[in-house]
């Protein structure tokens, strides 16, 4: 049982730094729109920081599931401490579980203000270097391209 009872200890550990990286991108978010580049730069700094905690942490928990009796290739593991019995172990498992999908959510919505942000620069900085009026296209990924007059896109 040394075995669950540091699974418990992990996944408690889980859920604490889980809470700090929600407050972290939350953080994130308001700095992204006051441009505060140094502060952000501290807050990805604490963000890479609590996630690297947080993927050791997962390596362990797998290796200690494993040693009691967790099959990797039998599916979720969430299935099989569901069925443990241990309903402790399963309520702090679907606690980090959420939490961490609630992360996910938000980093991706910061993301996407992100990439806003980086097509704005970019635009900014076309109309400084005076190519504003140069027509865009839509690479393979989505990404705008110029194409000046002089580009051939086709001949005849």
């Amino acid at each position: 049982m040394a075995a669950i009872d540091d699974l418990k200890h992990l996944l408690s550990e889980d859920v604490r730094e889980l809470d700090v990286l929600a407050d972290l991108l939350s953080r994130e978010k308001d700095l992204l729109g006051d441009a505060d580049v140094r502060a952000l730069e501290d807050v990805t700094r604490e963000k890479n920081s609590l996630l690297e905690g947080i993927r050791e942490r997962a390596k362990q928990k797998i290796r200690l599931l494993v040693n009691i009796g967790y099959k990797p290739d039998a599916g979720a593991p969430s299935r099989f401490i569901r069925a443990s019995g241990e309903k402790e172990l399963y309520q702090l498992w679907s606690t980090a579980d959420s939490k961490l999908r609630f992360c996910q959510s938000v980093n991706e919505n910061n993301g996407r203000i992100l990439g806003h942000l980086q097509k704005r620069l970019s635009r900014i900085t076309d109309i400084f270097r005076g190519a504003s009026s140069q027509q865009k296209l839509y690479g393979a990924k989505g990404q705008q391209t110029g194409v000046s007059s002089s580009t051939v896109l086709a001949s005849a």
